[in-house]
């Protein structure tokens, strides 16, 4: 019967879970907000939500399809609930991968579960986003941060916090501006963020804007120098100011399906 084969597969699903220690906050979709932070269970002293809720109408890079969402069956009329789901890799929080921009890069079924389990540190330049929203993270930010945090670990994921995870809501401001190549929002510079694979062998990078260059870049070096070697990208973070700039771990639930250069994850990060 096809309701107890799914009761029996959510059961090892959670069992499987419980038994890795995988934080599990958030959950339930209906109170998402919620569950942004919370205690955390299985050890963990606190949990936050890294992603945002994917909408319709959530805002997303020109040429990128619209998310849409249509119920196929209600629990009302049918038993059960079921969606379709349109949305491209890239849309939403997301990861792109080396295959992404770099021909013969890796794709999402190649990047390691040890890549998937990081420590992750977060650089806030958000002071200097209130007066240039295409501000970036430098080298200079990432000594500063240094020497008030000590040395970025290896391995980790190095976060951009611009403060932009506000504007979500308000497609045109996160954009900051009407159309590509009009767009104005903080990234990294392709120094810095080769400056992190080079002399801190960093796993990945991640900003909470659309792109992992700045909005008026319209080359793209950071995604085409920095993926280029073999490191991964997460776009559209959400409340990095609500983890410590250093200490947690962040889980990144990227789905691996076939040929994918990327797509949606659930980004979670306990310390």
């Amino acid at each position: 019967m096809r309701w107890m084969a799914r009761v029996v597969l959510l059961a090892a699903v959670a069992a499987v879970a419980a038994g890795a220690g995988f934080a599990l906050a958030g959950g339930d979709s209906h109170s998402a907000a919620a569950h942004n932070r919370s205690n955390g269970p299985f050890g963990f002293g606190k949990v936050v939500f890294l992603s945002h809720v994917n909408t319709v109408g959530m805002p997303i890079f020109p040429g990128d399809p619209d998310f849409e969402l249509e119920t196929l069956f209600t629990v009302e009329n049918d038993g059960f609930k079921l969606n379709k789901m349109t949305i491209g890799e890239h849309s939403g929080t997301h990861m792109d991968a080396p295959g992404h921009f770099v021909l013969g890069g890796r794709l999402s079924p190649e990047i390691t579960l040890q890549e998937l389990i990081a420590p992750i540190v977060v650089v806030d330049i958000s002071k200097r986003a209130k007066d240039d929203p295409n501000a970036m993270v430098e080298v200079d930010d990432l000594t500063k941060f240094e020497r008030k945090h000590g040395r970025i670990p290896k391995d980790a994921i190095v976060a951009m916090d611009s403060g932009w995870a506000d504007k979500v809501d308000d497609p045109l401001e996160f954009k900051g501006g009407p159309a590509f190549p009009g767009y104005n929002f903080p990234g990294f510079s392709a120094e810095a963020a080769l400056w992190l694979a080079e002399e801190r062998d960093v796993t990945g990078i991640g900003v909470d804007t659309l792109s992992l260059d700045p909005g008026n870049s319209s080359t793209f070096p950071v995604h085409v120098d920095f993926l280029a070697t073999d490191r991964y990208g997460l776009e559209n973070l959400n409340n990095l100011d609500k983890i410590p700039p250093r200490g947690a771990t962040a889980y990144v639930g990227l789905i691996p399906w076939e040929e994918g250069s990327g797509g949606p994850c659930r980004v979670i990060a306990t310390w």
